[in-house]
């Protein structure tokens, strides 16, 4: 017999499936909360951190929580539920916009433009029909007082299609003067157009509701005005910036703050009715003044600078920190407790849990940002890093309670199932599911609290505490409130002991701490000198010196102009800028001048070819004080490196290569049937073991020290997609390729990539390897390897390998490296490769390894031993120990075969295949009696240094 279903009560039904709705709405926003975190965790390995972090926000937790909460405001405000059938395309739009991100931003790091342009056409598209759906649905409704609010929700949604366009064109890296006004033009549209109107018009209703008084008064007269002004002002601003006119710039600018000072106003005439409680009402408050703060600091940036990139960073952590981040999470702080519901006492308990602690936080926050928004001449690198990871814990502490809150709601919902089933009439039906499910309030009346409904009456009662009276979870009685000056107090207590911190971790950058009595003696002045420092392609500081009035603070700003290398600039006192990508800027503050003092660029080759600045005092006639002259100091540094110890100098050579190390299959596979060859050569800089107890940061193509290598024939096309997955500039030169160098082998910068395509028209044995300056060093770093292009008609063998042999050059890590693979305990050493003394000289990547794991042959075979000297600097003189060669290839040609003219059959002979650096070919030889055999490079010094292994030949 069948069972009748038990008929739902409709107002149960409805809630239920509103929180469903919301629950399945915001789940992006918590993806992209968590991905935000992981990627502020690692950023040091990916690449375009900041661009990612800052599209994170915008596209992935603004841009999402704006369509679900414009969305959620629409509906309370027009007292129009949308039906549970038109749910589904909510959810795809706002799925869609995910994705679109994600795309996006795999665009942006792999270089596909035309992923990019498509991803950004679909995040604009379904903004459009976001906002033509708020239109419908106001048309639809019954006449509204708040109807304007969703009006302008609708007009905001109109903007973001149009920076997404300029989004999308930026992305094509448009050289200056486009790239700083399309960049400015995009901030305008996007952040003050999209957010800014969006997030105001909100606050116009949902702010009373927050710090729970009555609206002003003047409020809806005065948003007439504000809205449509801040509208206008980010249009002109964009058009301004387009256009190059900075007089309309400015002029667009001074609109927008004007109509944000309008509401402003109305927030501030509110809340002087009543303080804001808590996190949620004071993290808002502080947005909006950030909103403010930032558009008056754009005003003043563009009149002195004009329309220039920095201008732009110089608004990114005050927009993105101060102003977006600020406002979303104080506003989720209050909105998702009131949405879960649960009865006005588990609501109460939901705001008290995500609010714990919320003066104090905001006080952190607050004070971490205006310290890190500052130039960074003036705050010490290591005070700015103090600060920036007590501000990051204040943010992500969002997490955890809004974890918090959600159990508590939870909780409250399933103490709630008892009585719902208890109910059997409609009115006590109606009544549970009131009392289960909160609805938003908004003020309906001006001059009384909002109390519109059942719903917004249980809002009121239970946000009285405004976050800030703490109530046990599922009951009603009030724990004693939280004093705000004392979480002031210990909130400022915090950011200065990581001011302090910042301080003791590199005095000499505060000024504090001087060492030697010259520098006691000298009396700090109190004057800054600001300098602009260029890195440039060619390897070279400018300027290279600088002369600082004695006792001065130094204070460099440095603009890095190579277009593919990532650079930096360290001082010997601990100052540093940390890594500058490609047009990127820094600054650094040296910190008071007593002495001279030497800086110079930290990435591994670049020190030794130039990339170093002197700084000296000098006195009021411009006379150097202190130390005598340091013109050469630069070239000191190879000097100095001769004296750091060599991590190879102890090497056991005839020890086995550690336990993790897999030894690299010198057998080589015939030539593959194919004609096009399609390969990919990641970048990577790893740890690697290249002998026994020596594990060296290495630079490799596809985390091999020595690259894989090619083989094809004559006529075949190789495919090869270069990707920079590193932290520095890297390229790559194939010699098996006859092409323009132009294209193909430029250094492309860290999350770049770049297709290599040539045509094998010549047979032989090539070298490949990154071609990026200091080449030596990337060499012998392990950017290397090899392609084979078999010769016509090439016989049969029975055993074919290959040996590549390449020296390197180490030394200890220096102290100012710290960026340094786990287990690195060596790095490539400019002025080593310079003395011209290897560290160690190796087949295949190792020195060791076949020693311990022998190539293998029999007596009755035939044995073709491919070799290359791929340098950096060294040769070869390929010779196995018993052995002859009745075949030597070489460049390109045979020198030796069985059937060489005038040489009777089988009585010529080779002992040893000479090579100098990038030369390569082969040998063949049998074997006549069973034995272990040694092949070594009879440059016997480079044997002793690891160019050697065995052949084990048996019966």
């Amino acid at each position: 017999m069948p069972t009748l279903a038990k008929p739902q009560d409709p107002a149960l039904t409805q809630k239920k499936h509103g929180r469903s709705w919301h629950r399945t709405a915001g789940k992006p926003v918590r993806w992209w909360m968590i991905a935000l975190i992981l990627v502020i965790g690692f950023h040091r390995w990916i690449p375009e951190t900041r661009w990612l972090m800052v599209h994170m926000v915008t596209l992935g937790l603004i841009t999402t929580s704006i369509m679900v909460w414009s969305q959620h405001f629409t509906e309370a405000l027009l007292h129009n539920r949308l039906p549970d059938r038109q749910r589904p395309r909510q959810i795809l739009r706002i799925y869609g916009v995910t994705a679109g991100t994600v795309l996006l931003m795999v665009g942006m790091l792999a270089d596909w433009w035309w992923l990019t342009l498509v991803s950004a056409t679909v995040i604009g598209g379904l903004l459009t029909w976001h906002g033509l759906s708020l239109l419908s649905q106001l048309r639809s409704a019954l006449p509204a007082r708040f109807g304007m609010t969703v009006r302008w929700y609708a007009v905001a949604a109109f903007f973001l299609p149009v920076g997404a366009i300029f989004g999308a064109i930026l992305a094509l890296d448009l050289a200056d003067p486009w790239h700083s006004r399309l960049l400015l033009a995009h901030q305008a549209v996007n952040i003050l157009g999209f957010v800014g109107l969006t997030v105001s018009a909100t606050l116009l209703t949902l702010w009373p509701t927050m710090v729970r008084t009555r609206m002003e008064e003047a409020a809806t007269s005065l948003s007439r005005i504000a809205l449509p002004t801040m509208a206008a002002g980010s249009l002109v601003a964009a058009a301004g910036a387009l256009g190059g006119w900075v007089p309309v710039a400015l002029l667009g600018l001074f609109a927008y703050l004007v109509g944000v000072g309008l509401v402003g106003r109305i927030l501030i005439r509110t809340g002087m009715r009543k303080l804001p409680e808590g996190y949620m009402g004071w993290s808002v408050a502080s947005g909006i003044a950030w909103l403010f703060i930032t558009v008056v600091i754009a005003l003043i940036l563009v009149a002195a600078q004009g329309i220039q990139t920095s201008v732009m960073g110089a608004l990114t952590i005050p927009f993105v920190a101060g102003f977006l981040l600020q406002t979303l999470l104080g506003a989720m702080s209050y909105i998702l407790p009131s949405t879960m519901g649960g009865g006005p006492a588990t609501v109460r308990a939901s705001l008290a849990a995500i609010n714990r602690g919320g003066i104090y936080r905001v006080t952190v926050l607050n004070l971490c940002i205006a310290l890190f928004a500052l130039p960074a001449g003036m705050l010490p690198s290591w005070v700015r890093a103090m600060v920036s990871i007590v501000g990051a814990v204040a943010f992500a502490a969002f997490i955890p309670l809004m974890i918090s809150s959600a159990k508590v709601s939870i909780a409250g919902r399933r103490r709630l199932i008892p009585q719902r089933a208890a109910s059997q009439s409609p009115a006590s039906g109606t009544a549970d599911a009131a009392a289960g499910s909160v609805t938003l309030g908004m003020p309906s009346t001006v001059g009384r609290p909002s109390s519109a409904d059942a719903g917004a009456s249980q809002v009121d009662a239970a946000t009285r505490a405004g976050g800030s009276t703490r109530v046990a979870a599922g009951t009603d009685t009030p724990e004693r409130k939280p004093n705000p000056l004392r979480q002031i107090v210990a909130g400022v207590l915090t950011v200065l002991l990581a001011v302090g911190a910042g301080i003791a971790v590199a005095p000499q950058s505060a000024g504090i701490g001087l060492s030697d009595g010259a520098q006691n003696a000298v009396q700090a002045t109190g004057n800054t000198t600001e300098v602009t420092m260029h890195a440039n392609q060619d390897m070279r500081f400018d300027p290279g010196e600088i002369e600082v009035p004695v006792g001065d603070r130094l204070v460099v700003t440095l603009i890095n102009d190579d277009p593919t290398n990532v650079h930096d600039l360290v001082f010997a006192n601990g100052a540093t800028s940390g890594r500058v990508g490609p047009g990127e800027t820094a600054e650094v503050d040296a910190g008071i001048i007593t002495d001279h003092v030497e800086g110079w660029c930290s990435v591994i080759g670049h020190r030794s070819m130039g990339m170093t600045v002197n700084v000296i005092p000098v006195d009021e006639q411009g006379n150097p004080v202190g130390a005598a002259d340091h013109k050469n100091h630069g070239a000191g540094a190879a000097s100095a490196a001769d004296d750091a110890q060599d991590p190879a100098a102890g090497v056991d050579f005839n020890a086995a290569p550690g336990e993790a190390f897999e030894v690299r299959d010198p057998a080589l596979d015939p030539a593959p049937n194919e004609t096009v060859h399609e390969l990919t050569l990641d970048v990577q800089e790893v740890a690697r073991e290249v002998a026994p107890g020596v594990t060296m940061d290495a630079w490799t193509f596809n985390g091999d020290y020595m690259g894989p290598t090619l083989r094809g024939k004559v006529g075949d096309v190789f495919e090869v997609t270069l990707t920079n997955s590193g932290s520095m500039g890297h390229s790559v030169d194939f010699h098996a390729g006859d092409v323009s160098p132009d294209d193909t082998m430029r250094t492309i910068a860290p999350g770049e990539s770049l297709m290599y395509r040539f045509e094998a028209v010549r047979s032989g044995i090539w070298l490949y390897h990154c071609s990026t300056a200091p080449m030596s060093t990337h060499v012998a770093a392990g950017m290397f390897g090899a392609v084979i292009i078999d010769p016509p008609d090439l016989p049969k063998v029975d055993r074919e390998y290959l040996l590549v042999q390449n020296e390197t050059y180490l030394t200890v890590p220096p102290a100012d490296q710290p960026d340094l693979p786990e287990g690195a305990n060596a790095v490539v050493d400019p002025a080593g490769i310079a003395a011209g003394t290897p560290s160690l000289t190796m087949f295949n990547g190792h020195a060791t390894q076949y020693m311990h794991e022998k190539l293998s042959a029999h007596t009755d075979e035939r044995v073709r031993i491919w070799v290359l000297a791929a340098g950096p600097s060294k040769g070869s003189s390929f010779h196995v120990v018993g052995g002859q060669f009745d075949t030597v290839y070489k460049e390109g040609a045979y020198l030796l075969s069985p059937t060489s003219p005038g040489i009777p059959s089988g009585t010529g002979g080779a002992q040893a295949l000479d090579l100098a650096p990038a030369q390569g070919g082969f040998v063949e030889m049998s074997f006549p009696e069973a034995g272990t055999y040694t092949f070594v490079n009879h440059s016997f010094a480079e044997a002793e240094r690891g160019a050697r292994g065995q052949i084990e030949v048996t019966e």
